[in-house]
């Protein structure tokens, strides 16, 4: 059985489907402090099945250990954490007291119950600066001023340290590019806060007429247009890459090795509003956004070493990514 660590959020729950289409049993665990449980509903109705879910903090190890041992877990994907960069620089303390204490009770509680398979997902981001073509050998670079960065850092120095001592552990840690897209057919998606948290539902609430403009942090980036360069990946190409990694590891002895996991093209943000307009037939106002946040100007890894382990490739374009986006976005809206 697997454990999802904040398994009602958009990639846990998406996880959480994908690995339950593969014939494998999930257990989530989720504070609901950046999901809803209309995702619990939704899995269950799309897979005709009961999901074990405790509503709970993972930082909160006594509780976590109880689900251990409640339930025959021997895997666990760690998808819990907040993931704002922006948000992160008004609230450090917030960032480096959840994801760092988040991470720590999940080894902790791994640790007590006998599990040692462990997916960590990270971000490009970790690597602390603008690059296209991060190798997961380089050194990170320290000098990034972000708590969020600051943090995947930590964790990845954290999982090193264990890893150290207790090499029995398999660990699996995937630094992601920025992550788009829904389930195929548009069974599931990315739930709505009224704040959102990645730049694709932003712009969606703008078109949707629930924002006004879209506020662009910088526009005299070091790149083409001036605008922040992304690997903008879909979900379910992610998905097919952790679950290959997955069947991967079940061959291997005790390990930790990170991977970078992202589309091989880089698209700017001027790009991505071109896109979204174009799918959408409408039109976003751009603004320069009061707060300044320090951005990086690309953000690709370098996949040489993920090729080289599992035949993966990505699939899906830029267009299908923000198509599939706004039909699910749609959806919601008409309480679909």
């Amino acid at each position: 059985m697997i454990l999802v660590t904040g398994g009602l959020g958009y990639l846990g729950s998406h996880i959480a489907l994908y690995l339950m289409s593969k014939g494998h049993e999930v257990v989530l665990v989720d504070n609901l402090s950046h999901a809803s449980m209309e995702s619990l509903e939704r899995l269950e109705y799309i897979t005709k099945l009961y999901i074990p879910f405790m509503r709970l903090d993972v930082r909160n190890t006594p509780a976590l250990q109880k689900v251990f041992e409640q339930y025959p877990i021997d895997y666990v994907i760690h998808c819990a954490g907040f993931k704002s960069l922006s948000e992160s620089a008004h609230k450090p303390l917030e960032y480096y007291n959840n994801n760092l204490s988040c991470i720590m009770s999940v080894l902790r509680a791994m640790q007590r119950g006998g599990v040692r398979r462990l997916v960590n997902l990270s971000s490009l981001t970790v690597y602390g600066a603008s690059g296209a073509d991060w190798k997961e050998q380089d050194e990170f670079q320290y000098q990034h001023h972000i708590p969020y960065v600051r943090t995947q850092q930590n964790i990845e120095h954290i999982l090193q340290d264990t890893f150290k001592v207790d090499d029995f552990w398999q660990i699996l840690n995937l630094r992601l590019g920025n992550v788009m897209g829904t389930f195929t057919d548009g069974k599931l998606g990315e739930w709505t806060q009224h704040i959102p948290k990645s730049v694709i539902q932003h712009l969606l609430q703008v078109i949707a007429n629930q924002r006004d403009v879209f506020e662009i942090f910088n526009q005299s980036l070091d790149t083409e247009d001036g605008t922040a360069e992304r690997s903008y990946l879909h979900v379910m190409d992610m998905l097919d890459a952790l679950y290959k990694l997955m069947l991967w590891s079940n061959d291997q002895k005790n390990f930790l090795e990170s991977f970078n996991l992202c589309h091989p093209e880089l698209h700017s943000l001027n790009t991505l509003i071109e896109k979204v307009e174009d799918v959408t037939s409408g039109v976003i106002q751009i603004q320069e956004a009061v707060d300044q946040v320090q951005e990086f100007a690309q953000l690709k890894g370098n996949m040489d070493k993920l090729n080289a382990t599992i035949s993966w490739q990505a699939e899906h374009n830029l267009e299908k990514m923000v198509q599939d986006q706004w039909t699910y976005y749609q959806a919601s809206l008409n309480g679909i």
